[in-house]
């Protein structure tokens, strides 16, 4: 016997067996972002690296054998900071200042019926030693423990659309100031990119212009700010004229 179908074509067996889809991670992103609050809010926006660590069954030579050829590839990964927090059918984009509503399917909120996130980053690099593969990216927008769903290859034919419009968004924001370190700021930021062999000093001021503040808090130019990086205490302000980087240090917990 055939079961109900509804409009989407579906049985009611054919829908509950579909109502449940087990995943679990291929591996996790270790990055330098150790909480929420100063992670670019799209990927690509800042050239902070990370990696991605497979784990077991997935850590084999053969499950990424050709991906060398990409520049580029998506990362399926879940919004683990925030899947205990639930949904709502609205959510306010930081990018239209915290106050206009949109439904959450207009939006890359991570706040969603399942807590799922995509992210376009760039292949740097692919290591495989036994049975530990790791990729180094470029460009990730993403915590770090983050646990990766899945990888795919980027498409240039097809994945890039020039053609494709959204209203609401229609180019990069980011500040276009200043960013001032202080002569502390930039001893402990030449030092620690000396250590970590990374272009920190642009690392950071490249996650400065994307203005991590919340938008209610955007008027206060005295307000002092604190992004962690790398372990780092990184404190700043920001007026209408500069970005102040007033000082970097080593986090408490660190």
């Amino acid at each position: 016997m055939i079961g109900y179908t509804g409009d989407n074509g579906l049985s009611e067996q054919q829908m509950s067996h579909f109502s449940q889809f087990p995943m679990q991670a291929i591996g996790y992103i270790h990055s330098p972002f150790d909480e929420k609050f100063g992670i670019p809010r799209q990927p690509g926006l800042a050239s902070v690296r990370a990696s991605i660590e497979l784990v077991p069954p997935y850590a084999n030579a053969d499950a990424v054998r050709g991906l060398e050829h990409c520049t580029h590839i998506w990362l399926v990964f879940l919004f683990s900071a925030t899947a205990d927090k639930g949904w709502s059918p609205t959510v306010r984009p930081p990018r239209l200042g915290g106050n206009q509503r949109l439904g959450v399917f207009a939006t890359r909120s991570p706040f969603r019926p399942n807590p799922i996130g995509l992210s376009c980053v760039r292949l740097t690099g692919i290591h495989c030693k036994g049975d530990s593969v790791r990729l180094e990216v470029e460009g990730a927008d993403l915590l770090n423990g983050t646990p990766v769903l899945d990888i795919k290859p980027y498409l240039p034919y097809s994945d890039s659309l020039p053609d494709a419009e959204f209203a609401l968004a229609t180019h990069i924001e980011r500040l276009q100031l200043p960013v001032i370190f202080s002569p502390e700021a930039e001893r402990a930021c030449h030092t620690l990119g000396q250590r970590l062999n990374q272009p920190l000093v642009r690392q950071i001021t490249e996650i400065l212009c994307c203005d991590p503040r919340p938008a209610y808090q955007k008027g206060d130019s005295e307000r002092i700010y604190g992004i962690s990086l790398y372990g780092q205490n990184i404190r700043f302000t920001i007026s209408d004229a500069q970005i102040d980087v007033l000082s970097i240090e080593p986090n408490p917990e660190s």
